[in-house]
């Protein structure tokens, strides 16, 4: 089967995999796991930030900020499209108490000047706004730089923290060569994930000062985040890092040859094609499209009432001829089954 559902399907290879069996490990809850330590470092150069903290998952890394700089009573600007939204189960929620207020976006991209209008001060009957959260990618589409900046600007004129859900920021920084930690400085924390693009099979990261990383370590203990030997996980993740950014790249490529295929078809509306993703409307049922391609060898998903192509490492350039060559063939009477 050729596997476009998400890059979360990636495999690791078989240098990773000899990294992680080679890997130095002790107890990272006491702090003495080397590789867990070196993981650590790396991030903090790559993102310029003073103190990094692996974590067990992205969720993991954007609910550990809004339990530090949200709570009860306070509220989080976002993006209707925001992950924390929509694919985290109300984890901010219920478990930080923090209120998301939605700002009005362009798939997931807030404009600074529509981020400013929703903020607001101390109310005796009103939550108060603490916090900005940005997401780069999000939905594939790199978040223009100077409106990260200017959101920046904003949040510091008026005392407000920002935490960027960088999941899949080496995406960006590859398409538009600014570099990660540019963007890291538009926030005051990040996270960004390793088990997607980069091909690890589990964590994320989370940085920003060492203040902030020194509660963080205790928010992830109260969420069950305290491992032991992780060292074998973390050298997936150094591996990762060294050598699997630039290659993101090709991703990209991969989706320009399947977006060009999807142009030619009658029975697709692209409405996103960016990075590594696409996103397609169509007259037929989303789910009939999935399901006669399912049939050919071919997995992707809905999502957002679209259907939803994620390019990765998994794919190699003859899986990308193969699916252009199934996308021409598609016979619409197929596609109404």
């Amino acid at each position: 089967m050729l596997d476009f559902r998400s890059d979360t399907f990636t495999q690791s290879s078989e240098a990773m995999r000899k990294a992680m069996y080679e890997a130095e490990t002790g107890d990272d809850v006491y702090g003495e796991d080397p590789t867990a330590q070196r993981l650590q470092r790396m991030a903090e150069e790559i993102t310029g930030k003073e103190e990094s903290l692996i974590v067990s998952s992205g969720c993991m890394g954007n609910l550990i900020p809004h339990m530090i700089k949200g709570g009860r009573g306070k509220e989080v600007l976002c993006a209707a499209e925001a992950h924390i939204v929509r694919h985290e189960i109300g984890a901010i929620v219920s478990l930080s108490g923090t209120l998301p207020v939605l700002v009005p976006s362009d798939n997931g991209i807030m404009r600074a000047s529509e981020v400013e209008k929703s903020i607001h001060g101390y109310a005796y009957d009103m939550s108060e706004t603490a916090m900005i959260e940005t997401e780069n990618t999000t939905s594939g589409l790199i978040y223009p730089f100077n409106e990260l900046s200017a959101i920046k600007a904003i949040a510091e004129a008026h005392g407000l923290w920002v935490h960027m859900d960088g999941a899949r920021i080496f995406n960006a920084s590859v398409e538009t060569g600014i570099p990660v930690c540019d963007y890291a400085s538009t926030a005051d924390d990040i996270t960004f994930c390793l088990s997607k693009g980069l091909g690890c099979p589990a964590f994320s990261i989370l940085s920003s000062s060492h203040e902030f990383i020194r509660e963080a370590k205790r928010c992830r203990k109260i969420l069950g985040g305290g491992m032991r030997q992780i060292g074998i996980l973390a050298a997936a993740g150094i591996y990762a890092l060294r050598n699997n950014i630039a290659r993101l790249k090709e991703d990209h490529e991969h989706r320009v040859a399947i977006s060009k295929a999807l142009e030619e078809c009658p029975w697709a509306e692209i409405i996103i094609s960016e990075t590594n993703m696409i996103f397609f409307r169509s007259s037929y049922p989303i789910q009939s499209i999935i399901d006669a391609f399912r049939r050919k060898g071919v997995l992707f998903l809905e999502d957002g009432g679209m259907a939803r192509i994620v390019t990765s490492l998994n794919n190699t350039d003859e899986d990308i001829d193969e699916m252009v060559r199934i996308i021409r063939s598609m016979d619409e009477k197929e596609l109404a089954v």
